[in-house]
């Protein structure tokens, strides 16, 4: 099967789901939805999170730009972008060597760009730190470059320093990949407590756009749990879908395609087109 093949099979799962809503909402509005995909916490799905819900919003027609602010690079990996392909990337875009459009990769997917990253960009926030105006560097680098896309995903690296700042600043809300697991909640605490300062010092319009519950394993009571004490904690702003432990989302990365392109009927797959679904009529209801 052939990837265009693929993801015209990702098309009409999300037409199945809703046809009308998706259309609608693919249609809707002016201007992107910046959204920072983030969590100081490592390993708790927020690259997967970012690469296989753009493949999804991409598949529905929807222009998206995913701009990889993790030194490890592992989005400009995982959507197949080879390191020597990176010769310009965020790195130079925040220091000011290099726009947005000179930095833009287009994807094998239709309709999904991306700002690769390389290691470089872990010298950043050192470089940055007596630069004017360090923490909009990214949000200025923005301006009059992303209005063509639907979506703006910026993936951010594990840790609350200058470059998730960057990204926060920038962002419109926050998107909060959350893993079923004991700590969650603490890790939770403290992000939403950054979000606030965030809102208050540089960006009064960002707020959190959802938690979405991964790595959840329905035969361990504690994610059942972790899930449970979320929902009550934040309510609504939890997404109904959940994405389950799979191992074939752990797979795709190594062979550079987002899950939805590895096996698109695989139970994580399916779980990111159904939330894909859940934000596209999220943003319909909003916009009503």
């Amino acid at each position: 099967m052939t990837e265009t093949e693929i993801m015209d099979d990702t098309v009409e799962v999300l037409e199945v789901l809703d046809a009308n809503e998706v259309q609608e909402t693919t249609n809707a509005g002016p201007g992107p939805q910046i959204l920072a995909v983030a969590n100081q916490k490592g390993g708790v799905g927020k690259t997967t999170t970012t690469i296989n819900l753009a493949t999804a919003l991409a598949a529905v027609g929807c222009k998206v730009l995913i701009v990889d602010l993790d030194p490890q690079g592992n989005a400009s990996t995982g959507l197949g972008v080879d390191r020597a392909q990176r010769e310009t990337s965020t790195y130079e875009v925040l220091t000011g060597l290099a726009t947005l459009e000179q930095a833009m990769f287009r994807s094998r997917i239709p309709g999904l760009d991306i700002i690769p990253s390389t290691v470089d960009l872990s010298g950043a926030e050192l470089e940055l730190v007596d630069v004017e105006n360090r923490s909009y560097r990214l949000r200025d680098a923005m301006k009059g470059f992303v209005e063509k896309y639907q979506y703006v995903l910026i993936d951010c690296p594990p840790s609350l320093g200058l470059l998730t700042l960057n990204a926060l600043t920038a962002a419109h809300s926050v998107l909060v990949p959350l893993q079923c697991e004991f700590f969650a909640l603490e890790g939770l605490s403290q992000l939403i407590r950054t979000i606030e300062r965030v809102s208050v010092a540089f960006n009064p319009e960002l707020h959190i756009e959802g938690v979405v519950l991964t790595m959840f394993d329905k035969r361990n009571n504690l994610s059942g749990q972790v899930a449970s004490d979320v929902r009550e904690f934040l309510g609504d702003k939890v997404y109904k879908t959940v994405i389950p432990r799979n191992v074939k989302i752990s797979e795709a990365p190594s062979y550079g395609k987002p899950a939805l392109l590895y096996d698109h009927e695989c139970a994580g797959s399916r779980a990111y087109i159904s939330l894909a679904s859940e934000m596209l009529k999220r943003d319909r209801s909003r916009a009503a």
